[in-house]
């Protein structure tokens, strides 16, 4: 299964010269990485936003870089979680009641939400349990941390309208207990 040397020689050539742009890639990624790093940590809602379970600085960068800092785009956490596409569109037509899922949104927050709730399941057990109640109630995976999104989304449009970092036990209060306002 050996190739004549000069063949063999000139694909050594080119498996070196993807190495050496597979090597700069990895680079040039490192340094993007240390640079939004620190421009989050610089950011006066970087504190707010890693309170969060699950956000760590490059997840919780791009849900800033997604909702912007402008506190006034979003009149309240339903037009929030609406650009998001976590909340459900509900139609109804005569004897026809349909909830589904959002299928336009915005694909990048949406797929950073899919992780930042999957990465909060193992960090809260607050945030499990709640994943565990949607899962036995019915929900696949998907439309469990869809609504564990849903649900983080509003409460960190309540925390940044608010200046006030996350609190657990008021985003998910035990079982039977009232919720907070």
């Amino acid at each position: 299964m050996r190739q004549p040397a000069t063949v063999e020689t000139a694909f050594g050539h080119q498996a070196r010269a993807l190495l050496l742009q597979l090597d700069a890639a990895c680079k040039a990624a490192e340094q993007l990485n240390e640079a939004t790093d620190q421009a989050f940590v610089d950011h006066p809602d970087a504190a707010i936003l890693t309170s969060f379970p699950g956000l760590g600085g490059l997840t919780a960068a791009r849900v800033l870089a997604e909702i912007g800092d402008d506190r006034t785009r979003f009149a309240d956490a339903r037009a929030l979680r609406a650009y998001a596409g976590s909340a459900p569109v509900t139609r109804t037509s005569g004897k026809s009641h349909i909830v589904m899922h959002r299928r336009v949104k915005t694909q990048r927050l949406a797929a950073t939400g899919y992780l930042w709730t999957f990465a909060a399941l193992t960090k809260s057990d607050a945030v499990r349990a709640h994943y565990d109640r949607r899962r036995h109630s019915g929900d696949r995976h998907a439309a469990a941390l869809r609504n564990l999104f849903n649900r983080f989304l509003s409460q960190l449009h309540h925390c940044l309208a608010n200046g006030q970092p996350y609190t657990e036990h008021k985003a998910f209060p035990p079982q039977g207990a009232p919720a907070a306002a």
